[in-house]
């Protein structure tokens, strides 16, 4: 389904240099395309200077460095300026989903009537496009097709939650809804792993200490088998992953801060998101999914 802010070609490169057009059009509205927002994620969101951003701000309150035409005046120097809250964002082509679609490319300035609501509806549209994303990847993997079906009916109800009335979107309840979702995700990720892990000859010398939100902050894991493995919501935060195969491995909501991925392959790893790359480090050697680019800043 195509919408009316839909961009072509390199464009959405050119709007936000840390994303690019993704070959498969169906997730290609589901990408940031900064020209057709609204600056949403610079002012509906709360940010903390200690994570990454340039100060302390309230939600709802503009970020300093948003212009008048809804640009930002430090985008190029990002890096820079250390501001990787900023860099790692992605709101999956949901601030151009509330700014053209639930409310019809009225902005928040000239309707500030509106303001309040549209920032709150931002925040839920974030995560029903997350949701879509990875409903999206889920039907592209072979070894989760026993489930493609409801997969499908979900992608086609969250897709359908995306374009209820701002007012129904606030009365949605995006939390059970999101563990419906999760309920699949969890599924494709069971079957995805088995299949990585069908063609090892050996077990995992780590096999006891991988898993679901474990904390590896640091760890060295260059001689660690991480095919398959469950790293939902783990902390890998400045952990030496270099020359690592991790085929099959979930990696869905794990930290990747500072995350030494030189020489790694995450070719066939799954729910892994182009915010979670930018803030790692990498280099030519690093193998990504189709779906996602070596940032700029990684001085390729």
């Amino acid at each position: 389904m195509e919408y009316p802010y839909e961009n072509k070609g390199n464009q959405i490169a050119k709007d936000h240099e840390y994303l690019v057009p993704f070959p498969d059009k169906s997730r290609r509205n589901l990408r940031a395309d900064c020209k057709n927002c609204f600056g949403l994620c610079c002012v509906a969101l709360y940010f903390s200077a200690s994570e990454g951003f340039p100060v302390d701000k309230d939600a709802g309150q503009p970020c300093l460095n948003l212009q008048p035409d809804f640009s930002c005046c430090v985008h190029e120097s990002l890096m820079d300026l250390g501001l990787k809250g900023c860099i790692s964002f992605d709101c999956f082509g949901a601030g151009p989903k509330v700014a053209q679609v639930n409310f019809s490319g009225h902005d928040w300035r000239k309707t500030p009537e509106s303001a309040e609501k549209m920032f709150k509806i931002f925040l839920i549209m974030g995560q029903l496009h997350e949701l879509l994303w990875y409903l999206t990847e889920a039907l592209t993997l072979k070894p989760a097709r026993p489930i493609h079906v409801a997969l499908k009916l979900m992608l086609d109800e969250t897709e359908r939650l995306t374009h209820l009335s701002p007012d129904s979107l606030m009365e949605l309840d995006v939390a059970a809804h999101r563990a419906n979702v999760n309920t699949l995700f969890l599924k494709t990720s069971e079957l995805v792993r088995a299949e990585a892990r069908s063609g090892q000859k050996t077990p995992s010398r780590h096999k006891k200490i991988l898993g679901r939100g474990l904390d590896l902050s640091g760890a060295d894991l260059r001689r660690t088998d991480m095919r398959g493995k469950n790293l939902r919501g783990a902390y890998l935060i400045a952990a030496d992953l270099s020359g690592v195969d991790l085929c099959g491995a979930d990696l869905i909501g794990a930290d990747l801060r500072d995350a030494n991925l030189r020489g790694a392959n995450l070719t066939d790893s799954i729910f892994l998101t182009q915010a979670q790359i930018n803030t790692a480090k990498g280099d030519t050697g690093t193998k990504l999914p189709p779906s996602l680019s070596h940032p700029k800043h990684w001085g390729l």
